[in-house]
């Protein structure tokens, strides 16, 4: 889901600079009322850095990720996984990728606006137990997340400055199939134990897993 360095304009990157400004402040209120969401948001960039390294290939005008993305907000929230995808990509931009950084903006977007989409729609109600998670549930929220993604690079491309032909952004969309088949297995397996232990301080701590209700 990386735009590469190059693709778009200087100016356009102004105004990405401050739609993900303004998207980000938006939401900080949240914190000033759950001061413990810190740690969740500090483990959400953990992961997906995590996710993010352990694979990822060139594919058409972008990149195949391992996101890891509904595993990382079911178990630990909206407001973390939000935040956790921009401070994950600025750690990535700082430690392995630094020509990545002038895009710091473009790829949060790629990855924030299709999680609010889901939020908003069937992923809110998930979050505050009011409807069961199961493997359909999941794997809903998984197909319309990266559809989401895939948009969003196509977005991207289309008001870049380097001309890509519409059959390689589809080549680029079609391999996100892969991840709704695979992350869903990840994300029931995290939610399986992390259930197991919802009672254990530490876990009540660190992610938001008692209010998820799993199917038997």
């Amino acid at each position: 889901m990386h735009i590469e360095p190059g693709f778009i304009a200087p100016a356009k990157l102004v105004l990405a600079n401050a739609s993900a400004a303004a998207l980000l402040t938006g939401h900080l209120k949240g914190f000033f009322r759950a001061p413990a969401l810190l740690l969740r948001t500090l483990l959400a960039a953990v992961f997906f850095s995590l996710f993010m390294e352990s694979f990822h290939m060139p594919v058409g005008p972008s990149e195949l990720h391992f996101v890891g993305a509904m595993a990382i907000y079911v178990t630990l929230g909206y407001l973390p996984t939000m935040f956790g995808f921009a401070l994950g990509l600025l750690l990535q931009g700082l430690l392995f990728e630094p020509q990545d950084l002038v895009h710091l903006a473009v790829n949060s977007l790629s990855l924030i606006v299709p999680l609010m989409a889901v939020h908003h729609s069937i992923g809110k109600r998930l979050a505050e137990g009011r409807r069961t998670l199961n493997w359909q549930e999941i794997v809903r929220l998984d197909a319309l997340y990266y559809s989401g993604v895939t948009l969003m690079v196509g977005f991207w491309l289309m008001v870049g400055e380097v001309e890509t032909p519409l059959v390689a952004w589809a080549k680029f969309a079609a391999s996100y199939s892969a991840l709704v088949l695979i992350e869903p297995v990840v994300t029931m397996i995290a939610v399986r134990l992390l259930k197991r232990w919802q009672d254990h301080q530490l876990v009540d701590r660190c992610f938001n897993i008692r209010a998820v209700r799993l199917a038997a």
